[in-house]
């Protein structure tokens, strides 16, 4: 039996190329020929090393998720939870308008598009939105225990209206907003959190 072929490509560069295009142009609006033009390479590499657009893109949502889920719990390991909020939405602010990547959030943009066709890769990315959430109350329910916010708050539905927030930055941001707008809607939503 011989051996197939090595790969001309790097697939990790490949990836993160597939994972730009993916996130500036949501899943349905990326065809394969955008992915194998970013890529740099033809149909067969591509489902060779992915496999189809869909497992292809679940690859690109892993790779962002990872990369935010470390972001986001080194924020949530603040001691404090306005300083954790504060980092968290003003970081958004500024990174969701950075010109080294495409503007808004992967897990937002990627849906916004989604007909029926793409039902599981809509529900991938509701599920992932919602584990953000499901982190960002935990925090607040922590806060609560160490009397950092008050006993009367609701950790539910603070951390639903912080992702409301937090999801409409990154509408914003892909709709051209800028960095100090976003920054003062970060401001405005830091006023919701109870102070102690």
């Amino acid at each position: 039996m011989t051996a197939g072929r090595p790969r001309e490509f790097n697939t990790e560069e490949a990836l993160d190329h597939a994972l730009k295009v993916f996130w500036a142009k949501g899943y349905e609006g990326t065809s394969l020929p955008d992915l194998t033009e970013a890529m740099g390479i033809n149909r067969p590499s591509l489902y060779a090393a992915f496999g189809n657009k869909e497992e292809l893109f679940r690859k690109a949502l892993d790779r962002y998720t990872e990369e935010a889920k470390k972001k986001r719990d080194e924020i949530l390991s603040e001691p404090k939870v306005r300083v954790a909020m504060e980092k968290m939405l003003y970081g958004i602010a500024d990174g969701s308008t950075c010109p080294k990547s495409p503007r808004g959030c992967l897990l937002v943009q990627g849906a916004l598009s989604c007909g029926d066709a793409a039902q599981s890769v809509k529900m991938e990315l509701a599920q992932r939105r919602a584990q953000g959430e499901a982190a960002i109350r935990r925090r607040f329910e922590k806060a609560i225990a160490e009397n950092d916010l008050p006993s009367s708050t609701s950790a539910a539905d603070l951390a639903r209206f912080i992702t409301c927030v937090i999801q409409g930055m990154a509408v914003q941001s892909a709709s051209g907003a800028s960095a100090e707008d976003l920054r003062a809607v970060a401001h405005w939503a830091l006023q919701a959190i109870p102070a102690k």
